[in-house]
């Protein structure tokens, strides 16, 4: 497959798949491309003859010629970069400073906090190493990601603010440069903690579902009582005193509430304009995601992208993560081929020291890699994920969005078929929408920006 068309919202849209390149059309093109190959002129003006005039067909011919010059349709096939075969270098390590937490969400892929496992915190001394290790395998990397997370991280500001400090002593004797992130249910933000967070350029993400009946259902304290109304104050505060910046809420919407452009819109009138929501991923339970929940899905991921796009044409814009979409330079190679590296750039950290190919994949006993103390045990581990791109992932090699998506996420192909190699399948029809959505609304703004 080298090219990909779709309707929406009134647009005839091609996407040349190996390039990128995103083509807004007329229906003459749209409908030769139904036919048209690449070096099949005659064909193509003979299956259209009788709904075109032929000079037209010709002059669209023409057209369609000049981007294949350019490289813009029926780009050639990519191939494995020369990078992937060498040794990886980590980029990002995920801390699980606290496997523990103060809420009971219901679809919590880390067992309400314990990952399977006894609950507890991530030790400073654990910490640092994590540092000294990002440091040691990151080669000639500057930049270096740390994402503090659980659990609850703040229920382990000792390690969150050792840890930082350490960072920064480490910067100042190598060089590097570091991202620090943290993830939070917000329920113990406090102004202090605020404080120190902004101080030190840590950015947040912060869970929330939505409405607040959605919220309270599935993100429950450990009372029973609803979150939301203490998580939205706090978060409402935390979000202030950044000046609005540097923060994403996201939320996670399930089979309870598939109405969630709904939920979106709530975030957008609670004040806050950084967001996103995501799949629940589940599998036999009462909220998972169906095949038969696509269509209104698919419904409202396009109800969305209308709304998103009319309030960026009015300049009352929003963000939302997976509309976010570079249709002029986009990702390399490497990063549309292998995604988020996970099990070979990126790692997880447990409280005792353990590394596991990312958080998700934390208390999968059989995805140990190895330790901080003993380094990587598991290179065969490591090959095997560096190996899991598109072009290794026989249900990718024809897809539309492989390199956008990269092969969909390891943790959930391996929940769902104990395979990393067999994507999760309901994962990938709902990318696809947002992909499409996400193309729509860029080509649409690249072309109201040029006839400004």
């Amino acid at each position: 497959m080298k090219i990909h068309k779709f309707q929406q919202n009134g647009y005839n849209i091609v996407l040349d798949i190996n390039s990128g390149a995103v083509h807004v059309t007329d229906e003459l093109i749209y409908d030769l491309l139904d036919v048209f190959t690449g070096d099949n002129d005659e064909e193509a003006v003979a299956a259209l003859k009788d709904k075109y005039d032929e000079a037209d067909l010709r002059d669209g011919l023409g057209d369609l010629h000049e981007l294949m010059d350019r490289q813009e349709l029926f780009a050639p096939d990519l191939n494995v970069p020369l990078a992937l075969k060498n040794k990886p270098l980590v980029k990002s390590l995920c801390l699980h400073v606290a496997h523990d937490c103060n809420l009971r969400c219901q679809y919590c892929f880390a067992g309400t906090g314990d990952f399977g496992h006894d609950r507890g915190l991530m030790p400073v001394e654990v910490g640092k190493k994590a540092v000294d290790f990002i440091i040691a395998n990151s080669g000639h990397r500057k930049h270096c990601e740390l994402d503090f997370f659980g659990g609850e991280p703040l229920m382990n500001m000792e390690t969150v603010r050792a840890v930082t400090e350490y960072v920064h002593q480490r910067e100042a004797e190598t060089g590097k440069i570091f991202k620090l992130t943290l993830t939070t249910n917000g329920l113990g933000l406090t102004e202090e903690i605020e404080k120190f967070l902004n101080d030190e350029n840590i950015s947040l993400v912060l869970s929330l579902d939505g409405r607040k009946e959605v919220h309270d259902n599935m993100r429950p304290m450990i009372n029973g009582k609803g979150s939301y109304d203490p998580v939205v104050r706090n978060m409402k505060r935390a979000v202030a005193s950044r000046n609005y910046d540097n923060y994403y809420l996201r939320g996670t919407f399930t089979g309870y509430n598939l109405d969630f452009c709904a939920d979106v819109l709530s975030m957008l009138e609670e004040g806050f304009d950084q967001l996103s929501v995501e799949p629940v991923v589940a599998k036999d339970a009462p909220y998972e995601l169906k095949e038969e929940h696509l269509p209104k899905l698919f419904e409202e991921y396009e109800k969305l992208a209308k709304v998103y796009l009319d309030k960026q044409l009015a300049g009352d814009g929003f963000t939302f993560f997976h509309f976010n979409l570079d249709l002029n330079n986009g990702p390399c190679v490497a990063k549309r081929l292998m995604g988020c590296g996970a099990g070979h750039e990126y790692f997880a950290v447990t409280p005792d020291g353990d590394l596991y190919p990312c958080h998700q994949f934390v208390g999968r006993e059989q995805y140990r890699i190895g330790s901080l103390g003993e380094g990587i045990l598991r290179q065969d581990l490591v090959q095997t994920f560096r190996n899991a791109h598109v072009l290794n992932k026989p249900q990718c090699t024809d897809c539309w969005a492989r390199f956008y998506c990269s092969g969909g996420c390891h943790a959930n192909a391996d929940q769902f078929h104990g395979d990393i190699h067999k994507p999760y399948e309901i994962g990938c029809e709902l990318q696809k929408k947002r992909l499409e959505c996400a193309i729509m609304i860029q080509a649409v703004l690249l072309m109201a920006k040029a006839e400004q």
